[in-house]
């Protein structure tokens, strides 16, 4: 079987391309929690030498994600996957990396996906009983891009455009999608110390194609940077270097837009723009899928108007536009930002406007902090409603450029001394006086004015301190309390206005709820009580009144004494973390600063699902930076291997491991080294 599969990898072209790298010239080091220092003489070396590792640790997921972007994601999870496969072909996202790829693409980014493919691929060949789908491969670059393409547009929001139009029956593509953050930098006009810190504090789901890999890159090409990526990415994401390092957060201007088209009575395929006719351009959507084992296909129609993919219901054919399906450039734009040394060459790198959305929170050795809410935004005619349902008839809607990186909400060096984003406004982005104004920007962005838990209480721990010491900020990085006045999208006084003695079969979980302190700490009841409330209620479509939130305390305390024969459970015991056989008392509620969301689990209870996941703690010093990190579980997604799940003890407790840039001290700890074969 083995020998079948090199054949089938020669015969698709990779055994030539792949001798363009030597594994001689790339090097992995494992240091004592796993985790994969990549050293080689190119950043294409270095890129083999991260696909191969990554593959070592977690190769079915990276494999699921580029099935994803290939869309064949139907040959392994069947019907399952047919959604994702239909999108990529709606979107056009392959044709789009076709049409631009020699043009776009520099020639020293393409040797860096040439390298990764080439280590992936590789792998592959020598690990065939491992392979999910062998159509798969081989994976190309523009497969990588392709992927990266379909990713930041349900980043952008263009599967909640589509689930809204065909009214969530069709779409499952929540797998891809990226959760919530929180992002500090301080400077020394806020440290105690005169040095600077950033918190890379991202709140994403624990597993799948969205969830976090660790990795040290450094190459003799002056890429040397720690952070992490997300399974297929062939860079870091959001991390440190030498020099400088970045967090990024979730954000929620525009970006997508919908147009009703106006169709033609006597051609369903003719839509009016400017008052002419115009044929819908229309191809088949060829999906493969497997059921119970027996390989099938389907065909269907995917349509395409002036503004971009088209669909056609019952009630009415709809349009959407967005710039993340108009760009290929993301990953390079990352790229850029891995080997940038200076604010001026980060700066240069996000105007690209490349990266379609995210927040940016920026700090490096030279006292230099940013905040920044991207965007590849368009410039919209100020005569329509952006918000809602625009007309798909005329060329006044029908935008074709973007903001400059300049026009965006942006804040450098503010005399407060730090920044902070955890998915709320960015026109709260420091000190009152510091912040810009949100009139101060096209109001066709539509950028988020809210605030939420975790910037609230934020604001309160910040106000109490003059300065920062870095005790002071890995505290605030780790609380678990909520603010005074909480915040959540559903109002929930309620829940706390509950009278024991009109509610006496209740009284005992109104009695916790009362007492409790609103923190998060595993050992207390009343987070228990309030999380189960929480979960239930925040689908309200209407505030939650004194008689739902008695009815959902009395559907509480049966579910407790059922599950737990207790009405006093802590927190711990009902919310676990959970990897393999070991699981885990963990902290944390959605929306604290230290957050963390549940799913259902065994026995009544819940396990982590999303929200603290990799932390990575940085002070910028005059001898270089100090690191510190920590992932959910561990280095490999491999059963049964050691680094499996041998974070989660430091991980629960919200401690760390050190890390370091420096290659002689990495090389001289190193429990493994060895060349990618």
């Amino acid at each position: 079987m083995f020998r079948c599969f090199i054949v089938f990898i020669m015969l698709c072209g990779i055994s030539s391309a792949a001798q363009t790298i030597d594994p001689q010239n790339v090097q992995i080091a494992r240091d004592s929690w796993g985790v994969p220092h990549i050293f080689g003489k190119t950043d294409a070396d270095v890129a083999y030498g991260l696909a191969w590792a990554h593959s070592e640790d977690d190769f079915a997921t990276i494999q699921t994600s580029y099935l994803a972007g290939k869309g064949i994601l139907g040959l392994l999870k069947g019907k399952e996957g047919l959604s994702i496969d239909y999108v990529v072909q709606l979107l056009r996202a392959r044709e789009l990396v076709e049409a631009r790829y020699e043009t776009d693409i520099s020639s020293d980014y393409k040797k860096v996906l040439e390298g990764y493919v080439q280590g992936f691929n590789s792998y592959a060949a020598k690990h065939p009983n491992e392979v999910l789908v062998k159509r798969l491969f081989p994976v190309s670059p523009k497969d990588i891009l392709t992927f990266s393409v379909l990713q930041l547009c349900v980043l952008s929001g263009a599967d909640q455009a589509l689930k809204s139009i065909f009214d969530n029956s069709v779409l499952n593509t929540d797998f891809l999608k990226p959760g919530g953050s929180n992002a500090y930098a301080f400077n020394s006009n806020k440290t105690a110390d005169g040095s600077v810190y950033l918190n890379i504090n991202s709140h994403q789901p624990l597993e799948g194609p969205v969830s976090w890999y660790e990795a040290h890159l450094n190459s003799e090409e002056g890429w040397n940077i720690l952070g992490a990526l997300f399974p297929g990415a062939p860079s870091i994401l959001h991390g440190v270097n030498e020099n400088l390092g970045w967090a990024h957060t979730v954000n929620y201007p525009d970006k997508v837009d919908t147009y009703q088209l106006e169709m033609n009575p006597k051609n369903r395929l003719q839509y009016k723009f400017d008052g002419n006719w115009i044929n819908l351009e229309v191809q088949k959507a060829k999906l493969k899928f497997k059921l119970a084992g027996i390989p099938l296909g389907i065909t269907k129609k995917t349509y395409w108007s002036k503004y971009g993919p088209t669909v056609i219901t019952k009630k009415g054919t709809y349009s959407i536009r967005l710039g993340a399906q108009e760009d290929i450039r993301g990953l390079e734009e990352w790229y850029r930002m891995n080997k940038a040394r200076n604010f001026t060459e980060f700066k240069a790198a996000l105007d690209m406007g490349a990266i379609p959305g995210y927040n940016v929170v920026y700090a490096d050795k030279f006292d230099t902090i940013y905040y920044l809410s991207n965007g590849k935004l368009p410039v919209r005619d100020s005569a329509y409603n952006w918000i809602g349902t625009l007309p798909g008839n005329t060329s006044k809607t029908l935008w074709t450029t973007y903001h400059p990186v300049a026009d965006l909400p942006q804040v450098l060096n503010p005399p407060s001394g730090y920044l902070f984003n955890s998915n709320h406004s960015p026109f709260n982005a420091t000190a009152k006086n510091d912040n810009i104004k949100a009139s101060d920007y096209d109001q066709s962005m539509n950028y988020e004015t809210y605030n939420n838990n975790r910037s609230n209480r934020f604001m309160e721990l910040i106000s109490s301190r003059d300065k920062i010491s870095y005790s002071d900020f890995k505290q605030i990085k780790y609380d678990l309390q909520l603010p005074q006045k909480l915040a959540y999208a559903v109002k929930l006084d309620s829940l706390f206005m509950l009278d024991e003695k009109k509610y006496p079969a209740a009284a005992d979980l109104i009695n916790l709820l009362n007492s409790w302190d609103k923190k998060a700490d595993t050992l207390s009841a009343g987070a228990t009580v309030f999380v189960m409330a929480y979960t239930r209620l925040k689908g309200e479509k209407s505030i939650p009144t004194i008689a739902d939130c008695y009815r959902v305390l009395l559907e509480i305390k049966s579910e407790l004494q059922q599950n737990f024969k207790a009405i006093h459970v802590p927190l711990g015991q009902y919310q676990r973390l959970v990897r393999g056989n070991k699981s885990l008392a963990v902290p944390g509620l959605p929306d604290v600063i230290a957050s963390m969301e549940s799913e259902p689990f065994t026995g009544g209870r819940v396990k982590a699902r999303q929200g603290e996941s990799y932390i990575e703690l940085v002070r910028f010093t005059k001898d270089g930076p100090e690191i510190e990190t920590i992932n959910c579980y561990g280095a490999s997604n491999n059963p049964g291997t050691k680094h499996y799940d041998d974070q989660m003890e430091l991980f629960v407790q919200q401690k760390t491991k050190k890390m370091t840039l420096n290659k002689e001290q990495v090389l001289r700890e190193a429990v493994k080294v060895y060349h990618p074969r």
